[in-house]
């Protein structure tokens, strides 16, 4: 199906505005079963897309973070084109106030992302991906660069919680890499290493929520991804995957090199 980019920009920035920001240092927190954060603001966000999005597609479904695993489920295997969406990627961080979280929204369609939207409110920066047409940064062409990098030299976007006890140690004994960040959202760490403010990445437990949009935006800017199994990192499906990136070829394949050899 074809959709209106500006349009979709338009009422993702709109919500942002007038219903995250609003909530961001007035923070009413909840614990979910997993132990994770849920706010006030995630139900908000979800609620306000839901009803924007029907209003210009009412024929897609959302697929929202804060719904049942069973809602999620019947809505993956309907087989019709659904909005996939996380309200606030980085709760913890917005929680606390760290200025680092964003709002991820990607139409899936076929079992394949057709379009992707990340927006991080607290810099006004959009990042955005159609597929076969390219990814943008406020609406300025992205496109990854070599960067002429070897593997030690790189900065890694590294989450380690989630990670396998032996290959997460292997990685801190070893530094494989130049230095190390986790900034806690997934998607907006993957559309910075779009964007060339990282050049590698590692994740042991994205959901589909999280990684959909910015994994889209990474592939038409032109990096490199995989799961840690070797297969295509998005998956129509609720499991969670790993996910192992790069900027640029060469660095992919020196991490892809790197890593195979930590899990034998």
């Amino acid at each position: 199906m074809d959709i209106d980019r500006q349009q979709l920009q338009s009422i993702v920035r709109e919500v942002a505005q007038n219903t995250l920001l609003p909530l961001y240092n007035n923070v009413q927190r909840e614990y979910k079963k997993d132990g994770s954060i849920i706010t006030r603001a995630d139900k908000a966000v979800q609620l306000a897309l839901t009803e924007r999005l029907a209003g210009i597609c009412p024929e897609v479904l959302l697929l929202g973070e804060e719904m049942s695993a069973e809602q999620q489920q019947a809505l993956l295997d309907s087989g019709k084109p659904i909005w996939c969406l996380d309200p606030v990627d980085g709760t913890s961080n917005f929680a606390t106030g760290l200025p680092f979280f964003s709002i991820s929204l990607a139409l899936i369609e076929s079992g394949e992302v057709k379009a992707g939207i990340v927006l991080d409110p607290v810099r006004d920066e959009l990042f955005a991906a159609v597929r076969g047409q390219g990814a943008w940064l406020n609406d300025i062409p992205l496109q990854a660069e070599e960067t002429g990098l070897q593997l030690k030299r790189s900065i890694a976007f590294v989450d380690f919680k989630r990670l396998p006890k032996a290959l997460s140690s292997r990685i801190v004994g070893d530094k494989p890499y130049g230095s190390q960040r986790n900034l806690g959202s997934i998607a907006l760490e993957l559309c910075w290493l779009a964007a060339g403010r990282g050049h590698i990445y590692l994740h042991g437990s994205q959901h589909i929520w999280d990684y959909a949009a910015a994994d889209l935006i990474l592939a038409e800017a032109g990096g490199y991804a995989a799961t840690l199994q070797g297969d295509a990192p998005f998956s129509h499906s609720l499991q969670p995957r790993s996910t192992y990136a790069a900027i640029d070829q060469q660095l992919f394949e020196q991490w892809r090199q790197y890593l195979a050899e930590a899990v034998e």
